[in-house]
């Protein structure tokens, strides 16, 4: 698959196999997020590996759009780490960028995923925080379910000629 066709039918998959991803999938999805652009390159991320089915059902507590993580065997924690930062305020971005990432990186290996907002909602912050025990200065930022899929999805048009000016507004 070429990258514009990978970029434009990479969907949100919330039903997953029994399936596990297996380590050398999961270090693959993990270096391709650390290849993502950041800010003067501070790279300031970190990246919590999940499977523990007892932590899905934790998150569900604080995080009411989680339940697919119950048919996940996979997630990954996406952290901002302020300690690491030479350009401050520029770590959501990074750890967007990450993100994305791993969502491409995800499609482009024959998996699904999909991203569960945890940043800028502060009790999404802080229970992740408290049931991972972070660091004040480790920034809980997204949470990514990640398994071999279930569902196929349609690609729908997305592309609005109506939201691109040239020049001037």
């Amino acid at each position: 698959m070429d990258v514009i066709d990978l970029l434009m039918s990479r969907r949100s998959i919330r039903k997953f196999t029994e399936e596990k991803v297996n380590d050398p999938t999961v270090e693959l999805i993990l270096k391709s997020a650390m290849y993502a652009p950041s800010a003067g390159n501070q790279q300031p991320w970190h990246f919590i590996v999940l499977r523990d089915k007892e932590t899905f059902q934790k998150i569900q507590e604080f995080h009411p759009y989680s339940k697919m993580l119950l048919l996940a065997n996979l997630a990954v924690l996406v952290c901002g780490d302020t300690s690491l930062e030479t350009h401050q305020g520029y770590w959501p971005m990074d750890c967007s960028a990450a993100t994305e990432n791993i969502l491409i990186a995800v499609h482009g290996l024959g998996l699904g995923a999909v991203w569960l907002g945890i940043y800028p909602r502060i009790e999404r912050q802080e229970g992740m925080r408290k049931i991972l025990n972070l660091p004040v200065h480790i920034n809980p930022f997204s949470l990514i379910a990640i398994g071999y899929t279930v569902e196929k999805k349609k690609v729908p048009e997305r592309f609005k000629t109506d939201r691109i000016h040239f020049e001037k507004w």
